[in-house]
């Protein structure tokens, strides 16, 4: 890939984060900005609307890290693994759904299991429509990578967001990272295909 397509990727990217971070603040965080509005306080307002801009930014980070990050763990997993290797990641896939539901059910006491089945079931069937939209994009072989990704290494991501107390947070962190995983996992094929003559 080309540096002036990792400099618009980077950035591209990092305008996702902090915009759909936004956005979300406005449904997750209502009662911040309502408490400026009444009396309305521009300058407060302000600080709300760039104290969640930054949040998407730092958000958009974590995304772009994990991305590359996969991409190595990806190049060594087919290096040692070969053919071995979407197994395993398949194996992975099934093991972080399981660790969402019952791991983090029994850290939380007090709690109902089913809002963690519910985002595990959520982040499978999210995981399931951008693997397909990437393998028809590409090719068949595509699939489960794109799988292990969406839903391994969001997992990873939002690892910081599911430890906090009360789900604001873990809903601020998730819509972004999926946001920036879809968006970066569907236009790398793009920037890296070689351009016909």
């Amino acid at each position: 890939m080309k540096s002036r397509n990792v400099v618009k990727l980077f950035f591209s990217t990092l305008l996702l984060g902090g915009l759909s971070t936004l956005v979300t603040s406005f449904f997750v965080k209502s009662d911040v900005y309502l408490e400026f509005m009444k009396p309305f306080d521009w300058f407060e307002l302000l600080g709300v609307f760039l104290f969640f801009l930054g949040l998407g930014l730092v958000f958009s980070i974590i995304s772009q890290m994990g991305f590359f990050a996969y991409l190595t763990v990806n190049q060594l997993g087919l290096s040692f693994f070969r053919t071995f290797w979407p197994w395993l990641q398949v194996a992975v896939v099934v093991v972080v759904l399981f660790d969402l539901v019952y791991f983090r059910y029994s850290i939380v006491e007090n709690s109902s299991v089913m809002p963690y089945v519910f985002a595990s079931i959520f982040l499978l069937l999210f995981g399931l429509l951008i693997a397909r939209i990437k393998a028809k994009q590409t090719n068949k072989r595509a699939f489960i990578p794109a799988l292990f990704f969406m839903v391994v290494v969001t997992f990873i991501e939002w690892v910081p967001g599911l430890r906090t107390s009360g789900g604001d947070y873990a809903w601020l962190m998730i819509v972004p990272l999926l946001v920036c995983n879809t968006y970066q996992l569907l236009i790398l094929h793009r920037l890296t295909e070689k351009k016909q003559a």
